[in-house]
């Protein structure tokens, strides 16, 4: 399938430069409406416990979204403060859509008032029956007319501003992420190919392919639900991916060029479109290989079904999609066009793609082999160690804490746990199918109030439709989170008593504990069939079944050893002040495997890339000794050792360069991602760095030639072979025979 398209393609080249024109132009005008289409996601199931209460209760008691308020620096029941203030709350509660407020001088909610009366909250309900577009155009009618209250600080907030500033830092991050990514790009790879033209063909790719997916995520926003926070996800892995194959083919390509011309410097009698077919045979197939990897990898996410984690796994297939096809259609194009500008392949420049005993990988490559056990336990060892911190693992949902810290939503919450604390212990809902005076309640608060970690219970009013809602106080964390570990033990009690039939267990943490147990349920099958769709796909290219069952063991390891160090920064607060954030105790609940997946599926991709080029070079050193013996009248036995320890180190020294060029490209992406705001983004850009500086240099530098090393030619063993994997004896000439020489 691949080995004629080079040639066609450079026959068509100004055609498919001129359709992928067209592309991107229609992704930049029309992919833009996916930020008007894509949609917050509900974090819960829809037959998650906590979320059969929400629904219950909005079916008899909707309540609209809140603007919460906190007015500080002042008495507030000065006289002066009193008048105006008690205005302006007249204000309020005449606006448009606003059907509830309470505050301290209209409706006496001494609850609000600070403790030395210096501060107060406000809490503002819009209409519950109006649209999202309107809810949010009524929350800043009040927003401005809170301000007018002449308290020195007014700060408004609440979840709806909250899920508004998330929205925004997210878009905001994306482009910043991208601009500074791509200029970073062009500089690095100009210097590391020779040429500024060879520098931007892959970045030319790249945002080819972001544009691509735009388009084809706002076609597929119309059909299905798609995440507003799978811009980031396509943005991510569309620029990555697409710079990696686009360095595959641009460095392939210079090899096979150099090849064919015997030497540099006479590029104008090459036949370009025979060329490309070369590079396509080869570089093409691992593109393909390594898009339908990292594709599966993403695809486990599909299969969790969860309503956060779904979304965005669609908007990552559609960016590996995207990346693949640019890599075998825009990047030869662009390689063809460029051709004559592209410069030879300099073994001054080790980055540059050229094949090199000193570059960084064969070199780390003849230590392992020299000392092939040491490098193995000691990797070993370390990664062990940098995986530790995943014992103390907690993962929260993200709130207004992982916002920016002067972001105004985070300023709200600050405030209220600051000075508000009894606003903050979030209470645990419990519902009950029962009247308001019935035993069946009264039976539940007692039993409710039995549970350990329990500190009051309080029966709300009467709700419609025999319902009755009983809140549920935690005994005061040390730690002052609402939902932090034991706020959720309390959950499990609650839901493990005996509070009566068809009672439910809801609130804020009852939705953490349900989405962390139903991760928990089905993260283990996907990541299953993660591992054998991948594995299976590896032992394809490789025709091996050591080497794709090793692949996924050094892969598991290394992304044990990613989360740790992601924990220990975001979680423990390592280098928070350098990164610019501040720690708030816990990973988001999608961090996890958002990451596993998204590392998994780039490490296998590097994988790919050096295992198809070791596997060439044992193939060819098979022939070559075969051949060799054949010809021979005694033929001696071949040391399949031997050749294989050699077949590593050609293998890693043809695509070591280019690996460490890919690396270092995608590790700039990701920094670009790392310097936004929001933490979820900024932990996925972390960590994503991490995994593949761990990855080019432990993992595949190390681990890998140690592993090939000790295992010899059983690196290639397939069942049911009384040999090992390679070529066909009986394509090999015998002694005597037409065409052979003694």
């Amino acid at each position: 399938m691949l080995e004629d398209l080079g040639r066609r393609l450079y026959r068509a080249r100004r055609w498919v430069l001129g359709a992928w024109a067209v592309l991107a132009v229609l992704g930049g005008v029309l992919g833009g409406s996916v930020f008007d289409v894509a949609e917050s996601p509900d974090p819960l199931r829809a037959g998650a416990e906590s979320a059969r209460l929400e629904q219950r209760l909005e079916s008899v008691d909707p309540e609209g979204e809140l603007v919460v308020a906190v007015l500080s620096g002042a008495d507030i029941y000065g006289v002066d403060m009193i008048d105006q203030a008690t205005r302006v709350m007249h204000e309020v509660r005449e606006l448009p859509d606003v059907v509830d407020v309470r505050d301290p001088w209209t409706t006496g909610a001494q609850d609000l008032v600070a403790p030395d009366r210096f501060g107060t909250v406000v809490t503002v309900e819009i209409d519950p029956t109006v649209d999202r577009d309107r809810a949010l155009a009524a929350a800043e009618r009040v927003d401005a007319t809170l301000r007018e209250v002449a308290m020195p600080e007014v700060l408004v907030g609440g979840p709806l501003f909250a899920e508004e500033a998330f929205a925004e830092q997210a878009i905001q991050d994306a482009a910043r992420g991208e601009g500074v990514a791509i200029v970073v790009l062009v500089g690095v790879l100009a210097l590391a190919l020779g040429g500024l033209l060879a520098g931007v063909v892959p970045v030319l790719t790249a945002l080819g392919s972001v544009s691509v997916a735009l388009l084809a995520l706002a076609g597929l926003a119309r059909l299905t639900e798609v995440s507003e926070y799978a811009v980031n996800v396509v943005t991510l892995l569309g620029l990555g991916l697409a710079v990696d194959y686009a360095l595959l083919v641009l460095g392939r390509f210079r090899e096979e060029r150099a090849a064919a011309t015997g030497r540099t410097g006479r590029t104008g009698r090459t036949d370009i479109g025979e060329v490309l077919d070369r590079t396509l045979a080869t570089s093409g197939r691992t593109v393909l290989v390594s898009g339908l990897t990292v594709g599966t990898a993403l695809a486990g996410l599909l299969l969790l079904g969860d309503p956060v984690l779904s979304p965005m796994a669609l908007g990552g297939l559609v960016a590996v999609g995207a990346a693949t096809l640019s890599g075998l259609t825009l990047a030869p194009a662009l390689v063809g066009v460029a051709s004559a500008r592209i410069p030879e392949p300099s073994a001054g420049r080790v980055l540059g793609g050229t094949p090199s005993a000193h570059a960084l990988l064969p070199r780390l490559a003849r230590v392992a082999q020299r000392r092939p056990w040491p490098v193995l336990l000691g990797c070993t060892a370390l990664l062990l160690l940098l995986a530790t911190p995943l014992l103390s693992l907690d993962l929260r949902n993200s709130d207004a804490r992982s916002l920016p810290g002067d972001s105004e939503p985070r300023l709200v919450q600050e405030a209220i746990e600051r000075g508000f604390p009894e606003q903050v212990a979030t209470p645990v809902t419990v519902l009950v199918e029962a009247d308001f005076s019935s035993q069946e309640t009264a039976d539940a608060m007692a039993r409710a109030m039995a549970v350990r970690g329990v500190a009051d219970v309080m029966l709300l009013d009467p709700l419609p439709g025999e319902l009755s809602q009983i809140l549920v106080e935690p005994e005061p964390d040390a730690a002052g989170d609402y939902d932090g570990p034991r706020a959720q033990d309390l959950v499990r009690r609650l839901r493990a008593a005996d509070l009566g039939p068809g009672v439910l267990v809801g609130g804020p943490t009852a939705e953490l504990v349900d989405t962390r147990d139903a991760l928990a349920d089905q993260a283990p099958v996907a990541v299953l069939v993660v591992v054998l769709a991948t594995a299976l796909l590896l032992g394809r290219l490789t025709r091996s079944v050591v080497v794709p069952v090793k692949a996924v063991a050094m892969n598991l390891l290394s992304l044990c050893a990613t989360l740790g160090v992601v924990v220990a920064v975001f979680q423990w607060g390592w280098g928070s002040s350098l990164l610019g954030f501040d720690p708030w105790g816990a990973l988001d609940v999608t961090t996890p495997l958002l990451l596993f997946m998204f590392a998994f599926g780039l490490s296998m991709d590097y994988h790919v890339f050096l295992v198809a080029r070791i596997r060439e070079a044992w193939d060819e050193a098979r022939r070559d000794a075969d051949t060799a013996r054949a010809r021979r009248r005694r033929p001696r036995p071949v040391d399949l050792r031997a050749l294989n320890d050699q077949a590593v180190l050609t293998g890693i020294t043809a695509s070591g360069p280019l690996v460490t060029l890919a690396a270092v490209a995608i590790g700039i992406v990701f920094l670009g991602f790392a310097l936004g705001e929001l933490v979820a983004v900024k932990e996925i850009g972390v960590g994503m760095t991490v995994a593949v500086l761990i990855d080019v240099t432990v993992v595949r530098g190390l681990l890998l030639p140690a592993t090939m090393t000790l295992l010899g030619r059983w690196n290639w063993w397939v069942p049911g072979q009384d040999r090992v994997s390679g070529p066909d004896p009986s394509s090999v000439p015998s002694p005597g025979a037409a065409g052979s020489s003694p």
